[in-house]
């Protein structure tokens, strides 16, 4: 949480990157190494699916362990309180509870339930009120719908104990088939409801200067996966194009590792390092 709060102070942001294997997991930690900057692993409720939770949570447990910087595990878009108060068990870091397709009365007192046990656990919290668009594991090209009112995430703040709040400013999930503009004007007003970090999904494509002109407004956490997707798919159809010699591991996988640090490392040197306050408008 500590590494959230210096990050607002500090007008940059903490990037948290959607991982679904070993290879997007150590390039991710290979790409913060290389910075000395922190870094979440968001091992979530969606990739999941595709992995096991068990067997995505151990692994990238294990790489924040091993890391040379601080290296938090983050449970991105969980709506069941099963799967919350698991991660915990396991060792999660910090935990997202999405709660918007609910009421506001009904999102403030399963919020504020989660916090409970999470803060107990010794993990922070994020939360979300207006739901974000499109997919988390596949771009859609859908736009958004629907935004955060400044008045409700005041009050939904102030009656959760949340510690970091996603905002919906006209960002999406994906990359969409029309460019993203975000509402700073919003992300503004937001900004000055509330005290605790804001964060932002859906921080991939988007114009880096959008992002750093969201920093500045108190955006303090960055969601990155799409770029990710796109990395790993081109270096996997780049490898079978021009196929290795022999069957071996590394040799087919080494380039998904690659890629993948390239682009985090990229995202993490314009808006997570320490020098990103002043140099965030660079890609």
């Amino acid at each position: 949480m500590e590494a959230l709060r210096q990050a607002r102070r500090e007008r940059r942001a903490l990037v948290g990157f959607s991982i679904y294997n070993l290879e997007q997991g150590l390039g991710v930690i290979r790409a913060a190494e290389a910075v000395g900057a922190p870094v979440l692993l968001q091992a979530g409720s969606s990739a999941f699916r595709y992995a096991g939770r068990e067997p995505l949570a151990g692994l990238a447990l294990g790489l924040a362990a091993t890391a040379a910087v601080p290296a938090g595990v983050h449970l991105d878009h969980a709506t069941d309180l099963g799967e919350i108060e698991a991660c915990l068990r396991l060792g999660y870091t910090s935990v997202m509870f999405d709660g918007s397709a609910r009421s506001l009365e009904r999102n403030i007192e399963a919020t504020r339930e989660v916090v409970r046990r999470a803060h107990a656990a010794g993990a922070w919290v994020e939360a979300e009120l207006a739901g974000i668009a499109g997919d988390e594991d596949e771009s859609s090209g859908r736009q958004a719908t629907a935004t955060t009112d400044p008045g409700a995430a005041a009050r939904f703040v102030a009656e959760t104990g949340v510690d970091a709040l996603a905002v919906a400013i006209g960002n999406v999930h994906g990359i969409g088939d029309e460019p993203v503009r975000l509402d700073l004007d919003l992300l503004a007003r937001i900004g000055r409801a509330v005290e605790i970090p804001l964060v932002l999904h859906g921080a991939s494509g988007l114009p880096p200067a959008e992002v750093s002109a969201a920093i500045a407004l108190g955006v303090a956490k960055l969601n990155v996966n799409t770029e990710l997707r796109h990395a790993l798919r081109e270096a996997v159809l780049a490898r079978a194009a021009d196929p290795p010699a022999g069957d071996g591991v590394a040799a087919l996988l080494d380039p998904v590792i690659g890629a993948t640090r390239s682009a985090a490392e990229a995202k993490i040197r314009a808006f997570s390092s320490p020098s990103a306050s002043t140099t965030g408008s660079s890609s």
